[in-house]
């Protein structure tokens, strides 16, 4: 994994980090390499569309690579690059070590080629993390040794404490995936459920990064949220009150029972509804299936000073516009209707109206 150098052109620092399952990984500090290499533009799998991808399957096995990155030999003439000093001496590595910067795009771009004829089909990978989908229990076995055969080709070596085989839901990307669609973490929704009352304003920064994970989940997430926002702002007094207690017991009420999202399937016509207030704008992507109509996303956006002070029509067409931003996998693949009352499809119609809105 590693060998002894003498006379290094760079030289960092080793670090302890700590994992998610409680165990620690050594690290070095590669920031000073990091600035000096050029990033590799190759592109990362859409996570949403990856999750949209694997819920509906009867069958998935998850797969995780041991020590996946570490399984990628250097290039000779860069290993001394990667120098790291000890107390024992000065070391580089062999093999391709966490914390470089375009080291999960070599990753995807070597996962890319190896499960070219399958991600889509029955995989799907995001740099080490594998899934093996069936539609059908039957066809798993198959699929399984498919995937076994490439991994044997290339000699990939897999983390055996990390692997599920043939479950009907599972973990994926921090989503839990089933065959009735994708549902939020039950491990972190506890995480939120268990949050007492805040003490300062770290804790409550705390709160709105794992609330940021739900997003998708939450309908109206801003409004819902806008208490904890508030008291972040600068130059405001850290002050925990009978309403900021309210807004995150009404949240966790929310999440108990955080509805589950289905997937689109090809060809099939969805609905957008918009929802405007004083201080944030939503929307919801809905699909119908056997007559009642299931969520498919949520998003939201909160309003900048200028933008609270929009006509309501102004809002709505904001929303249509942060909605067709975020969502724009979806808006490419399938056709949308926007439900409302109100007059969105004249604005591109009558010059007279508003040039921000026509913009």
């Amino acid at each position: 994994m590693i060998r002894e150098v003498k006379y290094p052109r760079w030289l960092a620092n080793v670090v302890v980090v700590q994992k998610k399952n409680g165990k620690w990984r050594i690290c070095v500090d590669f920031t000073d390499l990091n600035k000096a290499c050029s990033k590799d533009p190759f592109p990362l799998p859409h996570i949403d569309s990856m999750v949209d991808a694997t819920a509906g399957h009867e069958l998935l096995t998850f797969i995780d690579a041991s020590s996946g990155f570490q399984q990628i030999q250097m290039e000779p003439s860069d290993q001394e690059d990667t120098v790291f000093m000890t107390p024992t001496g000065i070391y580089c590595y062999i093999a391709m070590p966490f914390g470089l910067r375009n080291a999960g795009a070599t990753y995807q771009r070597l996962v890319n080629m190896m499960f070219k004829d399958q991600i889509g089909q029955t995989m799907e990978v995001y740099i080490d993390d594998m899934v093996v989908k069936s539609r059908k229990t039957e066809d798993h076995l198959k699929d399984l040794e498919e995937a076994f055969n490439i991994l044997d080709k290339y000699n990939m070596e897999l983390n055996p404490s990390k692997c599920h085989f043939g479950v009907k839901a599972g973990k994926f990307l921090g989503y839990m995936v089933t065959k009735r669609g994708i549902e939020a973490s039950p491990e972190q929704i506890k995480a939120i459920v268990n949050i007492k009352s805040h003490a300062n304003a770290k804790d409550v920064q705390r709160l709105t990064g794992r609330i940021a994970a739900f997003n998708r989940f939450i309908s109206k997430s801003s409004e819902k949220c806008k208490e904890f926002y508030d008291i972040l702002r600068k130059n405001k007094k850290f002050e925990w009150t009978e309403k900021h207690e309210s807004a995150l017991k009404a949240l966790k009420d929310y999440l108990s029972s955080a509805p589950t999202l289905m997937k689109p399937e090809k060809g099939d016509v969805l609905s957008l509804y918009l929802a405007v207030s004083l201080k944030a704008v939503s929307a919801v992507l809905v699909k119908d299936h056997e007559g009642t109509q299931h969520p498919v996303y949520y998003v939201t956006k909160s309003l900048l000073d200028v933008e609270s002070r929009y006509s309501h029509l102004e809002k709505l067409i904001l929303a249509l516009i942060m909605a067709s931003t975020k969502l724009r996998h979806y808006f490419e693949t399938h056709v949308i209707i926007v439900k409302t009352n109100f007059p969105i499809k004249n604005v591109l119609k009558k010059p007279e109206m508003s040039g921000r809105m026509a913009k």
